[in-house]
């Protein structure tokens, strides 16, 4: 066989392999956290999911972050979801929908998982100057109808007083920015509120409501600052994630919300949180049964040529109409009865929810 036919079959082999590689990376859907948050000044659930996911048993957070472990005890689902502390339908109408006490948790959203960020103490406060630029990073590349950014008034004292619509003033704002104008981000997109908030020192509490372009979908989240912190500008790229790897079982303990009776090792179940023109996002909460569970995986067929683009809390892969979604390091230790959920967002129709099925190593 000459050179040139031998080079040649190479070369063809070398393409055939190629295509194979770009035919299984098309096919996954890489886990991703959509929606957003505020990256800098940090929120409370993303601060201590920042500083305490890959260990969040370790006692010493009793002591040394407090509010971060009492937040962890209630429902770790809150850091997990750092990013989906949102509601839906509010049409403008923030301080209706969010009574007095609850501004942190957005009125107890979600049924209740983020109910521990309106406790009030002692959350770890990021340093800020009077004027600055709050850094807001979405993930989903959403955009905003509007994003305004509330500081506590001076005086107002955070360590006993649960905070009220009436503790707030208006301190920078931004109107609609779709999110091709927003700063481009390996994972995402990012936009910067100039914010000035005189005559204020000591620790504050910041509030920001996004609400985001894609639908009527309204973020509630708080963000603890010193003020009298110097005037170093913010970061230009989000904090980066850490790769949690627990070196425990979650919490046995449940989450408030109620899953349906588990009959075998897991089951899940299948909501729709939103929907638009073209798409809707989606949820599935994953149960263990009655014994603990060491990793999950769960898979429907779509019925109508749904498509999911992206996710976050699980990897997703796709093949055809049929989809597969396994738990990522952090969350596929379960005790008996606890839950996780994770989310996606998808093309097409989210009208029917199609049958799940679980399995589940134990």
């Amino acid at each position: 066989m000459s050179k040139l036919v031998r080079k040649s079959r190479a070369l063809s082999l070398l393409g055939v392999a190629a295509g194979a590689m770009l035919l299984l990376s098309t096919a996954l859907v890489a886990p991703v956290s959509a929606h957003g948050s505020v990256a800098n000044p940090i929120s409370r659930n993303y601060g201590c999911w920042q500083r305490w996911g890959g260990d969040f048993q370790n006692p010493r957070m009793a002591t040394e972050d407090p509010m971060c472990w009492q937040a962890w005890q209630a429902n770790p689902n809150a850091m997990w979801n750092w990013n989906g502390l949102f509601r839906e339908g509010v049409a403008g109408n923030h301080q209706g929908a969010i009574p007095n006490g609850q501004l942190c948790s957005g009125g107890r959203t979600e049924s209740g998982r983020y109910n521990a960020l309106d406790a009030v103490g002692a959350w770890r406060t990021t340093s800020v100057a009077n004027s600055f630029r709050l850094k807001f990073f979405d993930q989903a590349s959403h955009g905003a109808d509007y994003i305004r950014v509330y500081a506590s008034r001076q005086g107002y004292d955070v360590l006993t007083k649960p905070l009220a619509w009436s503790d707030l003033e208006l301190v920078g704002q931004i109107g609609n920015t779709p999110a091709s104008q927003w700063q481009r981000e390996v994972d995402g997109v990012s936009t910067e509120i100039p914010v000035n908030a005189p005559g204020r020192s000591g620790r504050h509490v910041l509030f920001t409501v996004w609400q985001a372009s894609h639908t009527d979908q309204s973020y509630y989240i708080c963000s603890d600052v010193q003020f009298g912190g110097g005037t170093t500008p913010p970061p230009t790229t989000p904090p980066a994630s850490p790769t949690p790897t627990p070196t425990f079982d979650p919490p046995t303990t449940p989450p408030t919300t109620t899953a349906p009776p588990v009959a075998g090792a897991c089951a899940a179940t299948y909501r729709v949180t939103s929907t638009w023109s073209g798409g809707f996002q989606g949820e599935v909460q994953v149960t263990a049964g009655s014994a603990a569970i060491r990793s999950w995986r769960v898979t429907w067929t779509y019925a109508s040529g749904q498509q999911v683009s992206q996710a976050w809390n699980a990897t997703l892969s796709s093949s055809g109409s049929t989809v597969t979604a396994q738990n990522v390091s952090y969350n596929g230790g379960l005790g008996a009865g606890a839950s996780t959920t994770f989310g996606f967002l998808a093309s097409g129709s989210g009208s029917s929810a199609p049958t799940l099925t679980c399995t589940a190593t134990t």
